[in-house]
Formats: structure tokens, sequence, C-alpha cells
């Protein structure tokens, strides 16, 4: 019998449709899977697993419905690989010294790239799941808040470290993170770069659901089953829904729900174009 500390990293065999630079992608029909596959290093981020990232969000099939974003090992991610903050930087790949010497198109360009990997898990025709376990640390952090959903294991520790290393989150995590917890949490959170445990994860939104280590995959499973449950273009106008809602005054989210309904209505009809 497998332990609980093996059972995580179990996966149905299948033919990878990517597997490289620390990053899987399975398929089974509605249900992807991406997976961060280099435990001995806690799954430290580079700007090669970046771009392994972003191309998987390229090569998802159409039949994708739900996305999980899993992690093999203890920790989901220790943040970037601390060979980024050495002179010489990761081979083949300019150092934080060579991009602050660059002008500044230059710079804001590499990081435009860098974010990549972090920005298509919010797209409209998906539902995307990270599924946490152990350290969850700065870039680590900003990849499961790129997902729709979290669901974690009940000894995660979620961290932003960026602020106290001199630099600030900019892989895009600022975004969901205050829209999750609030301004003054997300700050508190970013500045003193603090453990967020499983139980304040919950408490504060920032994940959805939190269960034993060894009960993580399953229900990660439940929830890709019950978004299955629902017809997909009501999915896709719902999400589209919520997403803009922020950004909208109240009378302005009436009116797109007005437009969201009338679509949903006569595609049920079949009267849709």
């Amino acid at each position: 019998m497998a332990s609980p500390d093996t059972e995580h990293d179990l996966e149905p065999v299948r033919e990878p449709v990517l597997d490289k630079d620390g990053v899987r992608l399975t398929v089974d029909d509605a249900v992807a899977t991406v997976t961060l596959t280099n435990p001995a290093k806690r799954n430290a981020q580079s700007p090669a697993l970046w771009r392994a990232l972003a191309e998987a969000g390229r090569l998802l099939p159409g039949s994708v419905r739900v996305v999980l974003l899993r992690a093999e090992g203890k920790s989901f991610s220790a943040g970037l690989d601390r060979q980024a903050f050495t002179p010489e930087g990761f081979d083949g790949e300019p150092s934080f010294l060579d991009l602050a010497r660059g002008d500044d198109a230059a710079l804001d360009a590499t990081i435009a790239d860098y974010q990549e990997a972090f920005t298509w898990w919010r797209r409209s025709d998906v539902v995307s799941v990270a599924v946490v376990q152990g350290h969850a640390i700065g870039a680590g952090f900003q990849l499961a808040l790129a997902c729709d959903l979290r669901v974690v294991a009940d000894d995660v520790q979620f961290a932003m470290r960026e602020t106290s290393l001199g630099l600030v989150p900019d892989l895009t995590g600022t975004h969901p993170l205050v829209g999750l917890v609030g301004y003054a949490r997300a700050l508190e959170i970013c500045v003193t770069g603090r453990f967020v445990t499983a139980e304040e994860a919950v408490a504060s939104g920032l994940a959805n659901l939190a269960v034993p280590r060894d009960q993580l995959d399953a229900a990660a499973a439940d929830l890709a089953s019950a978004v299955l449950a629902a017809p997909r273009s009501a999915v896709i106008e719902t999400k589209a829904l919520l997403q803009g809602a922020r950004e909208r005054s109240y009378e302005e989210q009436r009116a797109a729900e007005r437009q969201a309904q009338a679509r949903r209505l006569r595609d049920l009809a079949g009267l849709g174009e």
C-alpha cells in the first residue's frame, strides 16, 4: 500500500503531451494535468520552467475544460531557484545583474515573457485548479494564485518572500491576492513574508478547500468532476461574468448578466449562432 507521501506522486500512466524543464502535461479527455516534476529541488522555478509552463498552455487541446496544476514531492514549489541570485545566473539566461543593466524596454519585455507562464490559467474556456501541498513560496505562491481555484493539503504553507529580498511580486500574483484577501491583508502578507497556513488560507479565501495530505488528489478530482457536470458554455459565461464583476459598476454588471443570459437562453432553445 502506498504511503501518504508517495500517494500524491502517483498519476495514471498517459503519454505526456509535454515533458521538459521540470514540467509535464498530460491530457485525459476534458481534464489536463500540469505537473511540476523536480521534487529534488522542491520544484524551484527558473526561466526554462516558465517557458515550459507557457508552452503547456499553448498545447492544451480544445477538449480540455479543467486544468489541474500539481507538483511532485513534499513541496508544491519553493519559489525562484536560488541560482537566479548568483552573479552568473542560469546557463544561457541573462542574470539579474544583466537584466538590471539593460534598458527599460528590454527589462520590461523580459519580465513580460516570464509572466506568460502565469497568465493563461485564467482564460475563459478552462477552469484551473492548483493542487497545493507543503511549501508554496514566492513564485510558487504566485503560480498557485494564477489558477482560478486552490485545493490545499493541511500541511500547506504559503509565503510571499519577494519584498524580504528587496524585490516585489511580479509574476501576476498581486492582483488575485488583493482580490482574494483585500488590500490590508495582502500588504501584510507581502511585506512580512510570513507563512499562511491551510486554516488561514481557507478562512481568508486564498484556498477553496483544505484536506489531509493523503486526500488531496481525490479532493481535486472530485472538484474537477463537479465542474465538468455543468454545461461547458454555461461555465464559460459564468466565469466571464465573475471575472469582470470587479471592474464593472452594479448597473454594468446587471446589463452583463442580462446579455449573458440572453445568449444562454437562445443557445438552449437552439437559436444560437
